[in-house]
């Protein structure tokens, strides 16, 4: 059974007690991304972040480490573009020394100067290494492209410039104007007591007081279709091709589930199947859709040879426009089915797992869904919702595509059209 809590100041505590198991996930979860930085601050979400375990006014970030992993402990972090969590898994009998350590974390984290100096060079490596990976630049690349001009399709860590100007001062003002309890919401998942942990979590974060966020409206993003090539020296060339998605509440979400899966969400997918088992086109090709408050993309990867770049590149708009004309037969709706509900079942054996649906159904819709009624709107959906939904994404004039490597942009198709 799942519980919810509203604080006196507006955070939001949602939590699931799973009988079976011995640990015990929390997470604090941010409604706070890399969308709502102003240009001259881009990145300071994922800077924040990294912040947070860096000392406080009584642990330095050694301390910090040391007595999370005396209790078999873990203790991180991740930020998205809309949201920013920290989170710690733990057994259970250890629950309230994890409610102290991210309390003590996000409260009185100290960001020392000399702190921040020696983070930024850490968060510059970071940006380093997505610029030598070319999977994860060529994704951003796409992002920047197909999202020209607005927030959401910067990338998420900034640029060495960004972090280079980044100072204490900067991520005060940022914390004061985007940090609010309403915005925040706990997800606990695990074995644990409900008394005692609602007791800990109303001294943690009961006395967080409440402000006004002073953060510019998010902006819904427009599609800019685009066909860009990136020369880099590279042994492949990686490529991004795709259309626009839906936002989280759309009500076609679980048509967009069945019709990731069919297309490129797994193993027995068609551009799975006949890319790389039938061909032998490249090693790594999937497609999956991403979803925002108010827009989302679809996207296909693949990582090819350079001659080889035109014929993927046609495969993967033949499969579009076979799913928009002819659909999806029964056979292949009912195993994707299948697949969607099993990966679920069996994720949420995991107590992070489990944290993480808690936080995403709260911030995203503002209710639990449970895993019966997940399944049971999976079910519903129908063979003409899939095709119409590929008829809705899958048009042409909404296609994009993004190459990186080393090729010549005259060889491979500008006309994205099906």
């Amino acid at each position: 059974m799942v519980r919810k809590v509203v604080l006196d100041n507006g955070m939001r505590i949602v939590a699931e007690k799973m009988a079976s198991v011995k640990s015990v996930s929390i997470g604090l979860w941010v409604n706070v991304g890399s969308r709502d930085e102003e240009a001259h601050e881009h990145g300071i979400s994922h800077f924040l972040e990294h912040m947070f375990f860096k000392g406080t006014e009584k642990r330095s970030a050694k301390e910090i480490a040391r007595e999370i992993d005396a209790i078999g402990g873990e203790l991180n972090a991740f930020t998205s573009r809309e949201t920013t969590t920290f989170y710690a898994k733990v057994l259970d009998d250890h629950l309230s020394k994890a409610v102290e350590i991210l309390s003590d974390n996000f409260h009185h984290s100290t960001f020392e100067p000399r702190e921040i100096e020696k983070e930024k060079q850490v968060v510059m490596e970071e940006i380093k290494m997505v610029e030598d990976d070319p999977e994860d630049l060529v994704h951003d690349l796409y992002t920047k492209d197909i999202w020209k001009g607005n927030t959401l399709g910067r990338p998420i860590l900034g640029t060495v410039e960004t972090i280079s100007g980044m100072t204490r001062k900067k991520i005060l003002r940022f914390l004061k104007r985007a940090y609010d309890p309403k915005q925040i919401v706990v997800s606990v998942a695990g074995h644990f007591d409900l008394p005692p942990l609602m007791k800990a979590l109303e001294k943690a974060f009961g006395k967080y007081s409440a402000k006004e966020v002073d953060l510019h409206p998010r902006l819904a993003p427009q599609m800019s279709p685009h066909f860009q090539v990136k020369k880099r020296n590279l042994e492949q060339v990686h490529l991004c091709i795709g259309t626009q998605g839906l936002p989280h509440r759309h009500p076609d979400r679980y048509a967009l589930y069945v019709l990731n899966t069919i297309l490129g969400g797994s193993v027995s997918s068609r551009l799975f199947q006949e890319v790389r088992e039938r061909r032998g086109l490249a090693y790594s090709i999937y497609s999956y859709p991403s979803s925002y408050q108010d827009g989302g993309l679809f996207t296909v990867y693949a990582g090819t040879g350079a001659k080889n770049a035109p014929k993927v590149i046609g495969l993967i708009l033949k499969e579009f426009k076979r799913l928009k004309e002819k659909g999806v037969d029964p056979v292949e709706l009912e195993k994707a089915k299948n697949h969607i509900k099993g990966s679920l079942m069996l994720s949420m054996e995991s107590t992070s797992s489990r944290m993480s649906k808690l936080a995403k159904d709260e911030l995203y819709f503002g209710r639990h869904f449970s895993l019966e009624e997940v399944v049971r709107e999976i079910n519903r959906v129908s063979l003409d919702q899939v095709q119409q939904l590929a008829k809705l994404l899958f048009d042409s004039k909404y296609l994009s595509l993004t190459a990186l490597g080393k090729i010549d942009p005259t060889l491979l198709p500008h006309d994205l059209s099906l």
